[in-house]
């Protein structure tokens, strides 16, 4: 298996398929971004290691099972797996080349959260072999894998993934081709309100999140799941559920647009709604800024 991307998706992809027994070739487009997802894996495992849930056997088997590379041409894989930022050029461009670089028999996955399966597929010359296979974060923790077929995705090609999927212990759920699948249309409307009311000043972040948390249950609230999202790549999700089905329902917050040109990306940058103590960190505060953004 070749996972094209280290970030916390790709390398939580890449972690889950070892623990599994697969091999893995884990790719990004330089050396600091794969030594930065082995580092994640690393410290996924220890942790389950302090709990109890693997041997420290087990967890250097899990390790040995992935395999840093920076170039892949002509790879032997049967499956690869895209898990790169969620922009429909990057996928594109990625499509084509491991259309070149893999065998006619391997199946391209995206793990795309919002982006078309067909458009993907369009770029190479193997669309039956296309397929979306949309991982959740944390992938070593979350059980659903959105399975998305394209126009042309043949069954053999989805059976495939839908056995990879429980080989790797998760719920495989079959979802159509629209934009944002089911995942993302439900939720991220749901998040992009909880930034209109902020903007509108209908309430503070502790208190937008305080009221879904104790009132809908929910286990973190809205601008904090934002930011565990990333802004940018909540920006993306909307823009493409926008452009897709040109309702104004789906149209992003002005106030999140601001903070991803900013560079407030949310936990990941140290800062978004809330304040964190170091990118990846826990949270300090709440991002003072907010109130006075939004009052504007």
């Amino acid at each position: 298996m070749l996972v094209v991307g280290a970030g916390q998706m790709g390398a939580g992809i890449a972690q889950v398929a070892a623990q599994a027994g697969d091999s893995v070739l884990l790719n990004d487009r330089s050396e600091e971004f794969v030594d930065l997802g082995l580092r994640t894996i690393v410290k996924n495992l220890e942790r389950a290691l302090e709990k109890g849930r693997i041997t420290n056997e087990e967890r250097e088997r899990i390790l040995a099972r992935i395999v840093p590379v920076l170039a892949w041409h002509d790879v032997d894989v049967d499956i690869a797996i895209e898990a790169a930022t969620e922009n429909l050029e990057i996928k594109l461009e990625l499509f084509a080349k491991l259309d070149r670089h893999t065998p006619a028999r391997a199946i391209l996955a995206s793990n795309t959260s919002s982006i078309s399966i067909t458009q993907l597929a369009a770029a190479t010359k193997r669309p039956q072999a296309v397929i979306g296979m949309h991982y959740f974060n944390p992938v070593p923790v979350m059980r659903l894998v959105e399975i998305i077929r394209g126009i042309a995705t043949a069954q053999e090609t989805f059976d495939f993934v839908r056995e990879l999927a429980l080989a790797h212990g998760k719920t495989p759920v079959e979802v159509r081709n629209f934009p944002g699948f089911v995942s993302n249309r439900v939720l991220c409307p749901m998040l992009n309100e909880a930034i209109f009311a902020l903007y509108e000043s209908v309430g503070s972040v502790e208190a937008i999140d305080t009221v879904m948390k104790l009132g809908m249950n929910h286990p973190m609230g809205p601008l904090e799941l934002a930011d565990f999202i990333g802004l940018d790549t909540l920006l993306s999700i909307l823009d493409v559920l926008y452009d897709g089905f040109k309702d104004p329902k789906y149209r992003p917050c002005p106030l999140l647009r601001e903070y991803v040109d900013a560079g407030w990306l949310g936990r990941k940058t140290g800062r978004g709604f809330y304040q964190y103590a170091a990118p990846g960190g826990t949270i300090v505060a709440r991002n003072g800024a907010s109130a006075t953004v939004a009052a504007r």
